[in-house]
């Protein structure tokens, strides 16, 4: 199945000499029959086994390679960043460097890909990983994030996933928001759908991940949520929170003087003392929320950002454009 299409196919790596040669054999294997043209993006993240020798070496034998050689480990999300960067293909395709993902599955995501939609993820549907360690925090992981930020996915934490650059190019990538790229490119209109994809036991090494992973979801996951629901305006939820807080205030204030007025004594009571902490609560709340529109006001015009993404534009007498 030959295609004109242009793909580069990203691989964060940290620690996977033994995984390698593999992975890239049968990435080749893949794309060779049925690409012209694509290049595969390895981006060591620091890796302080012999990864970076045996990439100089693949690098070497091997045409469509490209080596991005980070100083030290960032993280996945700053590997990932980096390939996106250094790539130039229109679709771009990411997958894991421990051969847990299945390179076969490339042409399912970008033929999914072609029918209109600007980021298919993999569902491991059969995942081969221990249950309890890794399974169930997924899926709770997975039901969550879904509640909380309305895309609705089987799994989040997949990394073979496809992608039209005009959505990564409107991206941002820090932190560890690399799980989060669904709800990220949602922010930025994209058409987003799930299909379901190979899985395969861990073949060489042990998992990057520990239990401290748990709480640094948590944490992004609040960040996203913020992001995808107040990004452009701000005002909404602190100033929303300030009103509240100050009408509060003011509520309890105007019982306290009456009272007053009515010759009780209010001086050691704690309602005076609740309702002073509340409206200065409300005036900083409401104050974050200026604040807030301004960045976002910054944000935007020094990064010439717009608000709005187009997807085509047609012209009478001419059609799309």
């Amino acid at each position: 199945m030959s295609s004109s299409i242009s793909i580069s196919v990203v691989v964060p790596i940290y620690n996977e000499e033994k995984s390698l040669p593999q992975l890239v054999n049968e990435i080749l294997a893949v794309m060779r029959p049925n690409y012209k043209k694509f290049e595969i993006i390895l981006v060591n993240d620091g890796s302080t086994d012999k990864s970076a020798d045996v990439l100089n070496n693949l690098s070497k034998e091997i045409p469509e390679i490209i080596c991005v050689l980070l100083r030290k480990n960032y993280g996945q999300t700053a590997a990932m960043a980096a390939g996106f960067k250094n790539s130039s293909c229109d679709v771009i395709v990411s997958l894991d460097g421990d051969l847990q993902n299945d390179p076969n599955d490339i042409p399912l995501l970008v033929n999914k890909l072609n029918e209109g939609y600007d980021l298919v993820s993999g569902w491991r549907h059969k995942r081969k990983d221990a249950e309890i360690r890794r399974k169930l925090p997924s899926r709770i992981a997975n039901r969550l994030i879904g509640k909380v930020t309305g895309i609705r996915l089987n799994d989040y934490g997949c990394s073979l996933k496809a992608y039209k650059r005009e959505v990564l190019d409107d991206v941002r990538l820090y932190g560890e928001l690399h799980r989060f790229l669904p709800v990220l490119a949602n922010i930025e209109g994209a058409r987003i759908t799930e299909i379901k994809v190979n899985h395969r036991a861990r073949k060489f090494g042990q998992s990057k991940y520990g239990i401290d992973r748990t709480f640094r979801v948590m944490m992004d996951l609040l960040t996203v949520w913020f992001m995808n629901r107040f990004l452009t305006r701000p005002m909404y939820v602190f100033g929303f929170g300030g009103i509240i807080a100050i009408l509060g205030s003011l509520l309890t204030s105007s019982y306290l003087l009456i009272i007053k007025l009515l010759g009780e004594d209010i001086g050691s009571r704690p309602l005076l003392t609740f309702a002073f902490i509340l409206g200065v609560a409300g005036v900083q709340l409401f104050c974050f929320g200026l604040l807030g529109e301004l960045l976002i006001r910054t944000y935007h015009e020094s990064q010439g950002r717009p608000i709005y993404r187009i997807r085509k534009i047609l012209r009478g007498g001419r059609g799309d454009f």
